[in-house]
């Protein structure tokens, strides 16, 4: 195993410089072997590379500058169209408009997504996940013109790293992982494995900018408040209502 895994940061900021399409195809390529359900392939890949696309898709990103500034946008998608197609060509009658097809097929995605970023990082790569893409899958869809059967669940900014940031905290490995059966938390144990999180410098400049008494909060009250997420989560289930996997 290569030390990438343990090194690896969130890149925002890349070099003016162009990913050759040798490679580009090679990290593609990578995803594409990745595991997938039943060797369906229920996804697609849609590759911005044209800056006037990128300016496009950026508000649905909320104009974050890295989508127009890295050399290449990768936007993820559950996509049922491709196969039931040729199904339907293959007089094969697909069932695929449900949300367990979506679940699938957007698994599917995410896995090959990951896929490529690992490849990529391998490469000296960086790379940047937008949970933006589910936020205004609707937007995306206009833009990238995506059939009914194709629904945008990752996006991601890939380049040459310009900037390299210190590496993001994470929380020990018994926070998150459980041998044998699920074993809940006790208050005691929340606090162990929130301490070093809270301790941090910058998660006390959170609370201090944004006046609140803990970290919990910024994350409940400023960035992932309630009201956002019932407002995007009711946007996204009705894109995939639109979209074909959910009947009205």
């Amino acid at each position: 195993m290569t030390d990438t895994y343990f090194t690896r940061r969130t890149i925002r900021k890349y070099e003016q410089r162009e990913i050759d399409n040798d490679l580009l195809e090679r990290l593609l390529i990578a995803g594409t072997r990745s595991s997938t359900t039943g060797n369906m392939q229920v996804y697609s890949i849609i590759v911005t590379r044209d800056q006037v696309m990128k300016k496009r898709l950026a508000p649905a990103h909320f104009n974050q500058p890295m989508v127009t500034e890295a050399p290449v946008v990768l936007t993820f998608c559950a996509d049922f169209n491709r196969f039931s197609l040729w199904c339907r060509q293959r007089n094969a009658v697909p069932g695929y408009d449900n949300f367990l097809s979506f679940m699938t097929a957007a698994i599917d995605a995410l896995i090959a997504a990951q896929t490529v970023c690992n490849a990529a990082e391998e490469e000296g790569l960086g790379i940047c996940y937008l949970g933006t893409a589910t936020y205004n899958a609707d937007t995306i869809i206009e833009v990238l013109e995506l059939p009914k059967g194709v629904v945008p669940v990752a996006t991601v900014t890939m380049g040459w790293p310009a900037l390299v940031p210190e590496q993001p905290d994470r929380l020990p490995l018994e926070a998150v992982v459980h041998h044998e059966k699920y074993h809940d938390f006790t208050p005691r144990m929340i606090d162990d494995l929130y301490r070093g999180k809270e301790a941090r410098a910058d998660s006390m400049q959170f609370i201090a900018e944004n006046n609140k008494t803990s970290l919990a909060q910024v994350f409940t009250d400023v960035r992932y408040k309630k009201e956002d997420n019932e407002y995007f989560s009711e946007k996204f289930l009705e894109v995939i209502r639109k979209q074909g996997f959910m009947p009205h």
